[in-house]
Formats: C-alpha cells, sequence, structure tokens
C-alpha cells in the first residue's frame, strides 16, 4: 500500500548516492588514455585490457543494481516511458554518429581527387567483392534479426524454452558475424593506411562490428536475466531495448552493404 501510494504521488525514483558514474567515468577516461599510450608508446597490451575488464565489471554491478530497482517495483509507468524514450534519443545519436562515416565515404568517392588517380575505389585499391563474404554477414545478419523478433514473441506468448533458445541463437549469430569479419579483415588486399578508401572503410565497418560486440554483450545479459526470472512477459524493457539497438545495428549493416561493399566496390 505505501509502494503504490509513493508511485502515485511521486512517478520517478529519487536516486541514492551512488558511486558507480563516477567510478564509469574513471575507468574510461583510463581505456581511452591506455588506448593512447598503447598507439604512441607501445607500452602493454595488458593494462589496457585490464582497464577494459574493468569497465565491463563495473557495468554489470551497475546494471544489477538497477535491475534489483526494477524487481523491487520502483520502475514505474512513467519512469519507463522515459527509459524509453533515452533509448530511442541514444539510438538516434548513433545514427548521427555512423551518418559522419558515410558523409566522409560519399565525399571521397563523388569527388575523388588526383592524389588517388581521379578514380573510387582508388587506383592500386583491390575492393572486397560484395557476394563473397559481405554477402554471407548479411545472411547472418538477417538471420539474427529473424531469432531476436522469435524471442521477443515468445517472451510475450510465455514460452520460457522458446525464448531461451532462440536468444541463445542471436548471441551465437552476433559473435559469428564478428569471426566472420575478422577473416574478412585478415584475408583484404588493403588496410586502413591505404588512403581514404581504406580509412572510411575500416573506420565505418570497424565501428559497426564493434556495436555488434556491444549489441552482442547486451543481449548476453538479458538472456541470463532470463534464466534467472527476472524477464516476464509484463516486464521485459531490458530486452526490448536490447532488440531496438540490434535491429538498428542490423540496418546500418545494410547500408555498409549497398554503399560501401557493393556501389563503393563499383569502378568509377
Amino acid at each position: 500500500m505505501f509502494l503504490l501510494i509513493v508511485k502515485i504521488f511521486r512517478p520517478f525514483l529519487r536516486v541514492q548516492s551512488s558511486f558507480w558514474p563516477l567510478l564509469v567515468s574513471i575507468i574510461v577516461f583510463s581505456v581511452t588514455g591506455n588506448i593512447v599510450l598503447l598507439i604512441s608508446l607501445k607500452i602493454s597490451f595488458y593494462s589496457y585490457f585490464i582497464s577494459v575488464c574493468f569497465l565491463f565489471l563495473v557495468i554489470i554491478l551497475w546494471w544489477k543494481d538497477f535491475l534489483r530497482e526494477s524487481i523491487l517495483g520502483y520502475h514505474t509507468h512513467k519512469l519507463e516511458l522515459s527509459l524509453r524514450v533515452s533509448v530511442l534519443l541514444f539510438i538516434l545519436s548513433e545514427i548521427f554518429f555512423f551518418l559522419s562515416f558515410f558523409w566522409a565515404f560519399f565525399d571521397s568517392s563523388f569527388s575523388p581527387c588526383v592524389e588517388i588517380g581521379i578514380l573510387w575505389p582508388p587506383k592500386g585499391i583491390s575492393p572486397i567483392s560484395f557476394y563473397s563474404v559481405p554477402l554471407l554477414n548479411t545472411v547472418i545478419l538477417l538471420s539474427r534479426g529473424l531469432t531476436v523478433t522469435w524471442c521477443h514473441h515468445s517472451i510475450i506468448n510465455n514460452l520460457f524454452n522458446s525464448s531461451v533458445f532462440s536468444l541463445f541463437i542471436t548471441v551465437l549469430l552476433g559473435i559469428y558475424f564478428i569471426y566472420i569479419q575478422y577473416i574478412e579483415y585478415d584475408e583484404s588486399h588493403f588496410s586502413i593506411a591505404d588512403g581514404v578508401y581504406g580509412s572510411t572503410f575500416f573506420i565505418a565497418t570497424g565501428f559497426h562490428g564493434f556495436h555488434v560486440f556491444i549489441g552482442a554483450s547486451f543481449l548476453l545479459y538479458t538472456l541470463f536475466s532470463l534464466l534467472l526470472g527476472n524477464i516476464l512477459y509484463n516486464h521485459h524493457f531490458s530486452f526490448e531495448a536490447a532488440a531496438w539497438y540490434w535491429h538498428f545495428v542490423d540496418v546500418v549493416w545494410l547500408f555498409l552493404y549497398i554503399t560501401i561493399y557493393w556501389w563503393g566496390g563499383l569502378r568509377c
């Protein structure tokens, strides 16, 4: 009764003092600093790896506190609505993030300069065939989009075994996508140092692969929550947020495949 009265007169949770934001900001600074030191001074890779591990550990613990607040009933309808808007705004910021990469690619490809032979792809660059490894990754992408939708419908219909199986397959497809992209990078005949084509190609596709890794980690967290019984047919916003992010990453890949792999591989 007391919790119901609190929800009516105070629809938003008054967050208690927490050290997680400060700790995450310090560790993120450490991660970026270690990247700079690793590139410029060639220091040991282990310091960067340890800082990344600490970052994931703190994020998991922070998610645990957030999940506990949700289970205790502090996430009211109005608060959940604000969380949905926040996730959508985050995805919108990611759209503009990738838009800058597409802008750089089209700006360089529509008017290739003399230094690259007034050609696109530049002279001496052998682009990756769009119907080889990228086509396989596109099939994997469409498959994982179907499996995450299957999982969503299974959760809504309270089908536990089906939801666990489909979510597990989705995570595996995400990991397999990253592995195939690694093979693609390893077998490519150009690198990020090969002018504007190499830099735009590897930055755009590489950041997409990093987003796939983040999305797979997010879905893996929801898989553990599902196994623990914390995701129910009427209480599964964390999965919905992960699914929205997953579909966004899929759409970005379709644009990458059409523009950079297919159209960008044609001689102009």
